[in-house]
């Protein structure tokens, strides 16, 4: 695994403390004034001269191709001394937040050319909080750029709805997407056809892939797909018996209005590199599993069983196993980014990517509850076992036993806390360079972790780590937690208290620190009065869910 140069480090530091506020600085940028109305687009001048206007509404009067006024200068791989079409909004500090209405028209034949540019490259680059783009298409496209890199949106932070594309190439270094290359807001009914567009010359599933036959199906149907002849319905549920009813949801998954219900096992061997980019309503695993997930492209980012589940999105009862994924970044056994809620569910296998890489979850931004995940995990940056990074979210009552290894902020439970952890532990092995700690890497300012533990080893492996803690480093506030000075070989810690292995076997100790606990006679037995049981004087505590 290659580590990060220690004079790099700081860096990604910065990073993760931009993350933390990067909506606050652009919102602070964005102009507010009023939208014009009914700003009329017939030629590719007309849609350059957007970028003079971020604000205003739009509408497509037709079709815009290579015979449209403008091309050449704008949209050709010649125009603008071959960098092509200059993305609308490239950057957070002039982001587009007005609204384009494409009325059902296309754009055809543009070319992006911005390979080493930020910014987001796209038709529009960057597109903010109360951007709206609807109800166009893009056809016959070559775009290319560096981070992030859709055809029609680059950095999605408004609405994409309606829109398609299709008969294309789109290259890029990460977060590459045949609609949007990444997106923290909307994308609804918007797709692009996988087997006609090629991501970094393959045909890779990002969010809104659909094949062929089911892409042309909805197209042709004005833009609409019926789920009722897709799936039957059972109990206010659409029951999933089989992998082909599985692949479905690549169509379905932006409503949050369905439900989905696993009635059997399923195997994904026979489909390498599939998953669900997207899933905005419930999908109940019904107890069951779906193992042998196999992903492996190093430039797509939000990839587990579930890339994205949205806000108002569950999954639930669902077992991953045999998981073996690789990807960029926000990569997790079962969800790659979590903003809803995952609950009674768990993970087993290898995950591997660059940073927020979790064995669960990459990134939670919602919750996590009664969960656990055995997966060997290793990242770079923000790398843990259950959770890479749980960024405002809230992990309870969950575990993780698999090795972690990493470069920076490595945790046996979480890389990265800037949210709240509570009746957790970790028991797997800990292997990182800088910000180590036996449950979490780093602990933010003023965010907490209660009632928790771990006992894996935590071991340094440079020669100038910054911070190692048995189990957590930073500044942030903890409460009532413990680690096992013996078997982690640490004996300092920035939060908790260091107890050895006969301590941590003793349940006087945890009732002395109020922690919701109960004796049982044997490993075996669960008692549920309790969020704890355990064997006095024989193990250590366990969640009384667990079976």
């Amino acid at each position: 695994m290659k580590m990060i140069p220690a004079s790099s480090r700081p860096h990604y530091l910065a990073r993760f403390g931009i993350l933390l506020v990067t909506a606050a600085l652009v919102a602070g940028t964005v102009n507010c004034a009023p939208r014009s109305q009914n700003l009329e687009i017939r030629t590719w001048y007309d849609l350059d001269a957007v970028r003079g206007n971020l604000t205003g509404s739009y509408i497509l009067m037709n079709d815009l191709d290579s015979t449209t006024a403008g091309y050449e200068e704008l949209a050709s791989a010649r125009a603008n001394e071959g960098e092509s079409w200059e993305p609308i909004g490239a950057g957070s500090y002039s982001p587009f937040t007005g609204s384009l209405d494409g009325q059902g028209y296309e754009i055809h034949d543009v070319f992006i050319n911005r390979l080493g540019v930020g910014g987001g490259a796209g038709l529009f680059g960057w597109v903010y909080e109360g951007g709206i783009i609807k109800d166009i298409g893009v056809v016959n496209f070559t775009v290319a750029g560096y981070v992030p890199v859709g055809v029609l949106v680059g950095w999605n932070g408004g609405s994409v709805v309606d829109c398609y594309c299709t008969l294309g190439n789109v290259t890029g270094d990460s977060d590459v997407g045949g609609v949007v290359g990444y997106s923290e807001r909307f994308v609804v009914n918007s797709y692009y056809n996988y087997d006609q567009v090629l991501i970094n010359g393959r045909h890779v599933i990002t969010a809104g892939a659909l094949f062929d036959e089911g892409f042309e199906e909805w197209l042709a149907n004005d833009r609409f797909l019926d789920i009722n002849e897709k799936l039957s319905q059972k109990n206010g549920y659409y029951v999933v018996n089989n992998v082909t009813d599985f692949k479905e949801l690549l169509a379905f998954g932006q409503d949050d209005t369905l439900r989905f219900r696993l009635m059997n096992d399923l195997d994904l061997a026979g489909e390498p590199n599939f998953y669900i980019p997207y899933l905005a309503g419930e999908f109940d695993g019904n107890g069951h599993r779906i193992s042998n997930l196999s992903f492996s492209f190093s430039f797509v980012s939000r990839v587990g069983l579930f890339g994205q589940l949205a806000s108002d999105g569950t999954v639930h009862d669902i077992a991953a196993e045999s998981t073996n994924i690789t990807a960029r970044g926000h990569v997790g056994g079962l969800v790659g980014w979590n903003e809803g809620g995952v609950t009674d569910s768990c993970s087993t296998g290898r995950v591997t990517g660059d940073e927020y890489v979790g064995g669960l979850a990459g990134v939670n931004d919602g919750a996590v509850s009664n969960s656990y995940s055995t997966d060997n995990v290793t990242g770079e940056g923000s790398v843990g076992g259950l959770v890479g990074l749980n960024y405002l979210g809230i992990v309870s009552s969950s575990y993780s036993s698999g090795s972690v290894v990493g470069g920076y902020v490595v945790g046996g439970l979480v890389g990265a806390n800037a949210g709240d952890v509570r009746d957790c532990y970790s028991t797997g092995s800990v292997t990182g360079e800088d910000f180590i700690g036996g449950l979490a890497g780093t602990n933010g300012n003023g965010k907490t972790v209660t009632n928790c533990y771990s006992t894996g080893s935590v071991t340094c492996a440079g020669h100038d780590c910054l911070e190692v803690g048995g189990l957590i480093t930073g500044p942030g506030i903890v409460r009532n937690s413990f680690w096992d000075t013996q078997t982690s070989g640490q004996a300092t810690s920035d939060g908790g208290t260091g107890k050895t292995t006969a301590k941590m076997k003793d349940i006087a100790m945890f009732l002395e620190a109020s922690w919701n606990i109960i004796a049982v006679a044997s490993p075996g037995v669960r008692n549920p009065s309790c969020i704890w049981n355990m064997v006095d004087g024989e193990t250590y505590p366990f969640l009384s869910w667990e079976s």
